[in-house]
């Protein structure tokens, strides 16, 4: 009997799986048609476009068009921000902004007295910076204002190494050149404690190349001449701030820096203050990197980290900064990012800064370069791609090493609606198998929510698991935790929708990784605009977290193309976080004292405290109808119990707190979410 029983169980469970088998080639093949229905209908659309646009009414019915597009965007500005209030708001934002911008460029030059109280400081070490430029037939007045930045240097022991691959067309610049060399003589004869320092040499050295050996050939005769103890890379059209070498020195002597970098701008122009794009970068962050070289300039190093005596690697020609870059961080023991914009980067006709597609051959040199990178580190069959943001600015997919059993916990309380469209998501949407979903069920009280636990038990994916004990979202998930068999855990709120058929994949591909400990996701409120992109500490009104780029459109890029590509965060909202189960542990999972909030941040700095990167990846896509199953915390007791959380919270995380999120940038306002420059007093 027993074995007819079982064998009747057996079958039944046989024929639950051939069922969802059929229903999942079934949505397969439905799919495939719609796929093949819509390119159909592409290809129709772009033919009957083509016939539009070349026509003589579309030819000339052109300022019409725009003067229609014109109050279009109005119309939408005016959606999008809610009101013509909120519009102005804008325009005031806007102004803040240029306020904030004055701050920096010639404004951030020292004083005359500054600059000499730079010079007259003495420093522990005796660094000598040999600063390589490469020259190819640069335009006068482009050579005269970079020299002109070096020579002003408020730290003067340096060196200046010109390689000259220029054509007989340009002479001059070697006559150029040498003015210079004599007029530093005069100077240094004049400070004979410096001319001590630099030798008899001086302190610009000029070499004229038979040929010209392209960018990695020039810089590598450039390095050729260098006896410096710190290795700067300077473009030959491009400028230093005056106390570039002054904070490196500080940065060297005061954290051990043997790789340093500080943040940039391009201009336009004659001068630095006609300034196009400031970028304020964060702290070093590998994932960056490898997606995006945002380190770009002022990269100056120890010259011990060229021990095999390579720098650029002409292979990599177009994008060998960013080969270099991946090999010497690799290396390097401290690496300190100066969070001040010292260096000013031309943009003019040819020039990488004005047109990427400039130099079309940079494209396929940086995959090459971040692909070499990865071999070196162990990654094998990943997958290098350019993203909408920006042709050099990749989205990296890594091999999944093994199909890991991931648990997926779900807290829930009622809401039976919003609990339905989650799970029928997870299961209808997800390209992942080898997963199993957890619910905890605490305090329930509706029938319609018990009717759904009843139809859910019919699924051997799914457990409902009862937490007796009020509501405490960290004890909730950590016994969900204690109940999973997964060896990844994603904790996901109940009021989360799946858009990303790869979720979990994404997530994974991180999660799997050494080095990383909790990975997020990108999550859109209802209207598609951004909820989560990753999490900010000291950001907001209470200085604890917050969110960046909250509440920008779906299809904005970021700054700095941020939103396209995935990226060390400091924290990942518990919303949706993917996490090994062994490290939830090994870090003591979400503390219970913080009951409703902050848990998911406090825990993610943990992980970060422990040596583990958290990641936020912007291809995991889902829905966050945020706050739908427990409300808002914004009045009464809840508002009391937030408001001693993040009190907590601060006292905990004070010192992270005071020096700031070391992916986020110093620069930046901790009122706003966007990216804003503070306005300094």
């Amino acid at each position: 009997m027993e074995n007819m029983q079982e064998n009747m169980e057996s079958a039944k469970d046989l024929r639950y799986y051939k069922d969802m088998y059929e229903s999942e080639c079934k949505k397969g093949r439905l799919l495939e048609q719609k796929l093949a229905a819509g390119q159909q209908s592409a290809a129709y659309m772009e033919q009957k476009l083509a016939r539009i646009k070349g026509s003589v009414f579309w030819k000339y019915s052109g300022p019409l068009r725009s003067f229609a597009h014109k109050i279009q965007r109005t119309r939408e500005r005016i959606g999008y921000y809610g009101s013509i209030k909120g519009v102005l708001r804008k325009l005031d934002a806007k102004r803040i902004e240029k306020k904030a911008r004055a701050g920096h460029g010639s404004a951030s030059f020292p004083s005359a007295q500054e600059a000499e109280r730079q010079r007259e400081t003495v420093f522990p070490k005796n660094i000598k910076f040999s600063i390589l430029v490469p020259l190819y037939n640069t335009p006068e007045k482009f050579l005269t204002q970079a020299i002109d930045s070096v020579l002003a240097q408020t730290y003067e022991n340096w060196e200046l190494c010109l390689a000259d691959g220029s054509d007989r067309g340009h002479e001059y610049i070697e006559n150029v050149c040498r003015e210079y060399i004599e007029k530093d003589r005069e100077y240094l004869n004049k400070h004979p404690e410096l001319l001590e320092k630099v030798g008899v040499k001086g302190r610009i050295i000029y070499e004229r190349l038979e040929k010209n050996e392209g960018i990695s050939g020039n810089t590598n005769r450039a390095l050729a001449m260098a006896g410096g103890d710190y290795i700067g890379l300077f473009d030959h059209d491009d400028i230093l701030h005056p106390s570039v070498l002054f904070e490196y020195m500080k940065a060297i002597c005061g954290q051990g820096a043997d790789y340093i970098y500080c943040d940039e701008a391009t201009f336009h122009g004659n001068g630095i203050d006609n300034m196009i794009t400031l970028h304020f970068k964060p702290d070093f962050a590998i994932d960056n990197l490898r997606a995006n070289n945002y380190i770009c300039h002022f990269s100056v190093f120890d010259r011990k980290l060229l021990d095999d005596g390579a720098l650029f690697r002409s292979r990599f020609d177009g994008s060998q900064d960013h080969d270099m870059i991946l090999r010497l961080t690799d290396k390097a023991r401290k690496i300190v990012h100066v969070p001040k914009l010292m260096y000013y980067w031309r943009s003019h006709k040819g020039s990488v800064a004005s047109d990427i597609n400039a130099k079309s051959y940079a494209i396929d040199a940086a995959k090459g370069a971040v692909a070499d990178h990865l071999r070196r580190k162990g990654f094998e069959n990943f997958e290098i791609t350019s993203t909408k943001a920006f042709e050099t600015i990749f989205r990296i997919r890594y091999e999944i090493e093994r199909e890991a059993k991931i648990t997926i916990v779900i807290p829930n309380k009622d809401h039976c609606d919003d609990l339905k469209r989650c799970v029928s998501s997870i299961l209808e949407m997800s390209s992942y198998d080898n997963y199993d979903i957890v619910i905890v069920e605490n305090n329930s009280i509706t029938d319609d929510i018990f009717k759904y636990y009843e139809e859910l038990s019919q699924n051997p994916r799914i457990k409902v698991l009862t937490y007796e004990g009020e509501f405490n979202y960290s004890r909730i998930n950590n016994f969900g935790v204690a109940h999973a068999d997964g060896d990844y855990i994603i904790l996901l709120n109940n009021d989360t929708q799946v858009i990303t058929i790869n979720w979990m994949e994404e997530l994974l591909m991180y999660a799997q990784r050494e080095d990383v400990g909790a990975v997020g996701c990108k999550l859109y409120y209802e209207d598609k605009t951004i909820q989560h992109a990753g999490v900010v500490i000291g950001l907001g009104a209470h200085r604890t977290a917050g969110h960046s780029h909250y509440r920008v459109s779906s299809n904005n890029l970021g700054y700095m193309g941020r939103l396209c590509y995935a990226q060390d965060v400091s924290a990942v909202t518990g919303a949706c976080l993917m996490v090994k189960k062994e490290l939830y542990y090994r870090v003591g999972g979400l503390d219970e004292s913080f009951a409703v909030s902050l848990n998911d941040v406090d825990f993610c700095l943990r992980l970060m405290e422990a040596g583990y990167l958290n990641v936020f990846t912007p291809f995991a896509e889902l829905y966050h109808y945020e706050s739908v199953s427990r409300g808002s915390d914004a009045e009464g007791e809840k508002a009391a119990r937030y408001n001693e959380e993040s009190e907590r919270f601060r006292r905990r995380w004070h010192e992270i707190l005071e020096k700031g999120d070391p992916y986020y940038n110093i620069n930046f306002s901790l009122d706003r979410s966007d990216f804003a420059l503070k306005i300094n007093a």
